[in-house]
């Protein structure tokens, strides 16, 4: 596709085409990272949802907001009994352990240990090199661009899986919602 000013903004059918590979992109991303996530799980004697389990409770405590059990079994998609054993599960193989909530003292937060991040850091410490590397050549200002477009992305991500769970659009699954009794939820498929 041809240079141009970046202030000009593409044709309808370049931006068509170049939404399209992005959406490959995302779903490239998605396809290699879980490839990762297995790697890393059948390394450290994890199952599948146990790494996806510490995935969701990492990006949570890196945006800020850690996760309860019950909101994790939310993102998770599993029961309430499956997810108490996942995180039983995690708290006895050091990854993961539980924290009361400073805000509200009836709330256990569940937080990556130590441990876990010294296991995870050993891991993944490769691929931030790698990944690093790959950007070199980027300057900061396509570093910005590129961040405003996975943010935008990840939001349009998160509001279509609400969608699909029956919770609202507007935003992010909230504590309230996650940690509802079960007959309160919106049905599962």
């Amino acid at each position: 596709m041809a240079d141009r000013p970046a202030s000009t903004p593409p044709p309808a059918t370049e931006r068509s085409a170049l939404e399209t590979e992005i959406a490959r992109d995302v779903r490239a991303l998605a396809a290699v990272s879980e490839q990762i996530g297995h790697s890393f799980a059948r390394s450290h004697d994890l199952r599948p949802n146990d790494f996806r389990a510490l995935v969701h409770v990492a990006t949570a405590e890196a945006e800020g907001t850690p996760l309860t059990a019950g909101q994790l079994g939310t993102l998770a998609g599993v029961s309430p009994a499956a997810i108490t054993y996942l995180v039983e599960r995690m708290i006895e193989s050091g990854h993961l352990e539980r924290a009361v909530d400073a805000t509200d003292r009836r709330r256990v937060k569940l937080h990556y240990t130590d441990h876990g991040m010294a296991v995870a850091a050993a891991f993944f410490m490769p691929l931030a090199t790698r990944m690093r590397s790959a950007l070199s050549s980027l300057s900061e200002d396509e570093l910005e661009t590129t961040h405003r477009a996975m943010v935008q992305i990840v939001s349009a991500l998160r509001e279509f899986s609400n969608e699909l769970d029956g919770t609202p659009a507007s935003g992010p699954r909230t504590a309230e919602a996650a940690d509802a009794p079960e007959h309160d939820r919106p049905p599962r498929d």
